[in-house]
C-alpha cells in the first residue's frame, strides 16, 4: 500500500444525483467528508448529528449557498466556511441561478483529535 490516495472530484463515487462521495473514494477511516453539488433550487436533506455526535463543516467551494441552521437562512457564498455542532437542525441549499458545491466534513467530538496550541 502507498500510504497515500489522490481523486480529482470528477472521478469520486457518485451513486446519488448531487452527491460525489469524497470519504469512500478515498477510503478515508477517520472522519467524514463529501461533496453536495446543488443545481438551482436544489437541497440536502434537513438533518441533526444528534445519534452520530458528530460536527460538522461545510464549506462552500463554488456559486452561492444558503445554509439553513435552527430555521434561520445564513448566506454561504464560496469561500464561506459554517461549523456545526450536532444539535442545531440544518440543511444547504442552493436559491441562486447558478450551481454550488458544497465540501461537508465531519467527525464525531470524541474522534480522538487533539488539536495544536499554535492553530
Amino acid at each position: 500500500m502507498a500510504g497515500f490516495t489522490i481523486v480529482h472530484l470528477n472521478d469520486f463515487e457518485r451513486p446519488f444525483p448531487k452527491w460525489a462521495l469524497a470519504r469512500k473514494s478515498l477510503g478515508l477511516q477517520s472522519f467524514g467528508m463529501n461533496v453536495a453539488e446543488l443545481a438551482p433550487g436544489e437541497t440536502i436533506p434537513e438533518h441533526t448529528e444528534l445519534e452520530s455526535d458528530q460536527e460538522e463543516v461545510f464549506i462552500v467551494l463554488t456559486g452561492e449557498a444558503t445554509i439553513v441552521i435552527d430555521g434561520e437562512d445564513h448566506a454561504a457564498p464560496a469561500g464561506t466556511f459554517a461549523r456545526l455542532d450536532p444539535e442545531p437542525l440544518r440543511t444547504v441549499v442552493n436559491r441562486s441561478d447558478s450551481d454550488t458545491a458544497v465540501l461537508i466534513v465531519s467527525a464525531p467530538r470524541t474522534s480522538g483529535y487533539t488539536p495544536l496550541d499554535w492553530a
